[in-house]
């Protein structure tokens, strides 16, 4: 007789997870600068601003946007990491003000060790979510690999005129988040065995919700810059978007985030406090620290989970203050649960200075 072995958990098998296996923003920037510039006007957006996915002109009125995203399991539920897994590629066409029509899905997979039948419920996860954006997906490419990895390359469309790049923000401009932060330490915590895979519920229904109604509140609304919040934490992608805006316009832009009013998960400060924190979120603080300025009483922990590398993040939206209240508005409506207003952007003389009260 013959006793069945149980596989290893998910997240045994790679040293990161999710977004946090991001490659450090100041390695990217270094490879980066050996791709040459683009050269074709059709080109909308590309690798030069750091947004959140390439567009290309098709004709006068229509863009095609681009984008691929692929990460090791953040959680032992392969059902769960595919849903994750899609709503995290989905989320990068969405921040452009896009709509997605199609995917393409990418696997490494250990089949020797976890056979298919745990793939499966990747897919199928993956799947559903596609379906709640109104997509399939279409193929794929696949590949045996020790450490497991899925993600999506998905296509959407958008008008060219009617872009929300990253690279648009304006002083005054409002910044409203919507979802809360976390997800890099609360993941984390379960894999150390510091919390219950139970404890990540909140966390699941918050990476596995699509970014999609916020998407349309805010091109409903008209706003000047968005990106979503990824691997490179609230911080990273805060200045991401601060430095793309001041090339921009031209003038250095910054920004002040009001501490108290950033949303986060239920238990990520106590699993931080505890020593649960990623690697890519140390990484984040170190890259994005000389351009913060930190209340004198802001601590540590406080810093870390702004820098935290999220997965599935929200919509961090730059927008007008005299269209705030419609934008909340138009959130609520489509019942957004988070919409918090978070700080502003600022002139400042350091291009990307953020000011943390």
């Amino acid at each position: 007789m013959t006793t069945a072995v149980t596989p290893a958990p998910l997240t045994s098998l790679s040293a990161t997870a999710g977004c946090a296996a991001k490659i450090a923003q100041v390695d990217l920037i270094a490879a980066l600068a050996h791709l040459p510039p683009a050269a074709d006007p059709r080109l909308l957006i590309g690798a030069a601003t750091g947004d959140d996915a390439a567009v290309f002109r098709l004709t006068e009125d229509l863009a095609l946007i681009e984008t691929v995203d692929i990460f090791t399991p953040i959680v032992d539920n392969a059902y769960d990491y595919g849903r994750i897994a899609a709503a995290n590629a989905l989320s990068d066409i969405y921040a452009m003000g896009g709509r997605p029509i199609s995917a393409l899905s990418f696997v490494a997979w250990p089949v020797e060790s976890h056979g298919t039948d745990m793939l499966g419920q990747v897919f199928r996860g993956a799947a559903e979510v596609c379906a709640q954006a109104g997509i399939v997906i279409g193929g794929g490419h696949s590949i045996v690999d020790k450490e497991p990895k899925f993600g999506l390359f998905v296509t959407g469309l958008c008008h060219p005129e009617r872009i929300v790049a990253n690279s648009g923000a304006r002083p005054g401009d409002v910044l409203v988040l919507t979802k809360a932060i976390g997800t890099g330490i609360l993941t984390t915590a379960v894999k150390r065995g510091k919390l219950l895979e139970s404890d990540l519920s909140a966390a699941i229904a918050s990476m596995t919700t699509l970014n999609a109604a916020a998407c349309e509140a805010m091109v409903e609304v008209g706003v000047h810059a968005c990106t979503d919040v990824t691997g490179f934490g609230l911080l990273g992608h805060l200045g991401n978007l601060l430095r793309a805006s001041s090339a921009q316009w031209g003038k250095a832009l910054g920004a002040r985030i009001d501490v108290a009013s950033v949303p986060v998960l239920d238990l990520a400060m106590d699993a931080l406090i505890d020593g649960a924190c990623p690697g890519g979120t140390r990484r984040n603080l170190a890259f994005a620290a000389p351009n913060v300025r930190f209340s004198a009483d802001l601590s540590e922990s406080m810093q870390l989970l702004l820098a935290d590398a999220q997965t599935s993040g929200g919509l961090l939206i730059a927008v007008p203050p005299e269209r705030l209240d419609a934008l909340l508005g138009a959130l609520a409506h489509r019942d957004v649960a988070v919409r918090a207003v978070i700080g502003e952007v600022l002139r400042t003389d350091d291009v990307g200075e953020i000011a943390v009260v």
